[in-house]
């Protein structure tokens, strides 16, 4: 059986949606209601919370691989009971979504710490482990949706910085190899878009997909740290300020041509990223 979690998240829904194996699949969720409509045949979904490692060992019952994806830096043990319960389960190979930062001596924010202690973690557990490190999401820019609509301006910090984004729909599929073949296992992953584009670069996309006039407005360092203190808690907040501080230095630039040798194709641009959800930015 394969496991999978953060199927409510933007890596595993995609997991579970393109997942096809004979081996059965169990979906992980804290509101099992949330997914219900969304399992396939043969698909089990079941209740669990990181936080309760009871739950976990119930889910990881009869698991051979599992796709691990937690969202919390200020949850440290969530990764701690996952790993536990698995071991007890006799899982054999935990495929773990991290972060492309935390090879980078000068990435010491939190979060960036929080997948370095992870991965720390799952290395010493004995189970066999992959780690999946993209850069930041194209799907990020979702975000700018209700902006694009309603005022046609998208507000950044460091708008000229060039960053590798990467489509989730590859992180998906990577994902799918890991836990379907053989040859993973004890491998690292990093996973880019084929080439690094500013936020700026993204708006001019956007523009010509949409078809529509868009506008750039360039934020201060104290006007997004307060944007996202509205949204996140103030250590999380911090760690995103310090992570795009390391964005405007060049250091998210680097390509890496990992989603080609595995998929047997290119990354995806962003261009394509952008039409295919184009309907997210239209307005109505």
């Amino acid at each position: 059986m394969i496991l999978l979690t953060g199927v409510t998240g933007t890596v595993g829904r995609l997991v579970a949606r393109r997942l096809r194996t004979d081996e059965p699949v169990r979906l992980l969720a804290r509101a099992p209601a949330r997914i219900a409509g969304r399992a396939g045949p043969g698909t089990e979904i079941v209740g669990g919370d990181f936080a309760d490692p009871g739950t976990l060992a119930a889910a990881l019952t009869g698991v051979r691989a599992a796709l691990l994806v937690t969202c919390d830096p200020l949850a440290p043990a969530h990764d701690e009971h996952f790993v536990t319960a698995a071991r007890r389960a006799g899982v054999r190979h935990v495929v773990k979504l991290s972060a492309r930062a935390v090879t980078e001596p000068d990435a010491t924010d939190l979060i960036t710490g929080w997948q370095r202690d992870n991965e720390a973690l799952l290395r010493a557990s004995g189970l066999a482990w992959t780690f999946l490190r993209p850069r930041a999401f194209m799907s990020n820019t979702l975000g700018w949706a209700r902006s694009i609509r309603e005022e046609a301006v998208v507000r950044v910090f460091g708008g000229a910085a060039a960053h590798a984004v990467v489509d989730p729909r590859d992180i998906a599929d990577v994902a799918v190899l890991c836990l379907t073949t053989a040859g993973h296992e004890g491998r690292v992953h990093a996973l880019t878009g084929p080439v690094a584009i500013s936020a700026a670069e993204q708006l001019t996309v956007l523009s010509e997909v949409l078809q529509r006039p868009l506008r750039l407005a360039e934020l201060t360092r104290d006007q997004a740290l307060r944007a996202l203190l509205a949204r996140c808690p103030p250590p999380v907040a911090e760690a995103l300020m310090e992570s795009a501080l390391r964005r405007g230095s060049g250091a998210k630039a680097g390509v890496e041509p990992t989603v080609e040798r595995l998929l047997g194709r290119p990354a995806t641009p962003y261009r394509t990223w952008a039409a295919d959800h184009a309907r997210v930015f239209l307005r109505g």
